[in-house]
């Protein structure tokens, strides 16, 4: 089981130790991928090249986007997991990883559940 936090802004986070180092993740429902990942992190994921995908923005709005394979340390496992990089420090994990696990947001108690069901 994963727990985590709402803060005050309202954004679900689970913090995360990849390589030593505590991470913010945020867990994004909007987003239907797996993850998105600081640039400096490519090298620590082992990071292999797949291809380019277009991605649709909120908005409407489109992008394309190299893609990734990432060896991904999560829940004490090291998922395999589709992954973009961006010039940021945040992750956000988005709904296809999280496809085996239960989540449970309580905005009220600020409050983050994940727990894996399958």
């Amino acid at each position: 089981m994963i727990l985590g936090t709402v803060s005050t802004e309202g954004v679900p986070t689970i913090t995360l130790s990849i390589a030593g180092q505590d991470w913010l993740a945020i867990i994004d429902t909007g987003f239907n991928g797996d993850l998105e990942l600081p640039k400096g992190l490519r090298h620590t994921l082992h990071a292999r090249y797949v291809g380019r995908v277009t991605s649709a923005l909120a908005g409407g709005q489109t992008i394309e986007e190299d893609v990734y394979l990432v060896e991904f340390p999560f829940d004490g496992q090291l998922l395999h997991a589709e992954a973009t990089f961006v010039p940021s420090s945040q992750i956000l994990i988005g709904t296809h990883l999280l496809r085996e696990y239960s989540l449970q947001i309580d905005f009220v108690r600020k409050t983050v559940q994940l727990e894996r069901t399958l």
